[in-house]
């Protein structure tokens, strides 16, 4: 069980990527993990001051894990939602524990992107050949 958390932060290292097998007849799990200084920032005499924040894992189990690994980059500006659970393991006889965060969302906030490209919709079939030739017209009339 986990408390419910939201959080904003910058993500401190480069995404990592795990694939999972599972039982026969199923996609494997695939499990994104970043590193995520969360800051308190508050208001204080007309400036913006880290009043204290923490560092924590946050692990986003998806089939589309390793694909959104490409987008998420060291330094970038998220938002985190999901629950923030006690890990805890064996190391070098002792016993370790850490906050971590499960997350439902990872959403990237604007700070420092410089451009976004957005991929045409996609149905829920895989096509048997991919075609490539009409990407510049599916992201111009991208809404319909």
């Amino acid at each position: 069980m986990g408390t419910r958390f939201y959080g904003e932060g910058n993500i401190g290292s480069d995404p990592e990527v795990r694939t999972f097998p599972v039982r026969e007849n199923q996609p494997p799990r695939t499990l994104l993990r970043l590193n995520v200084r969360f800051d308190n920032l508050v208001p204080k005499d007309g400036e913006i001051v880290d009043r204290g924040g923490f560092w924590a894992d946050v692990e986003w189990w998806h089939r589309d894990a390793e694909r959104w690994s490409r987008l998420y980059q060291r330094g970038m500006r998220i938002v985190v939602v999901g629950k923030m659970v006690q890990d805890s393991w064996e190391q070098s006889g002792e016993t370790r524990t850490a906050f971590k965060v499960q997350a439902d969302r990872v959403a990237i906030l604007p700070h420092r992107v410089a451009q976004v490209i957005m991929d045409a919709p996609h149905s829920h079939q895989q096509p048997a050949e991919q075609d490539n030739s009409g990407a510049e017209a599916s992201q111009e009339g991208y809404g319909g």
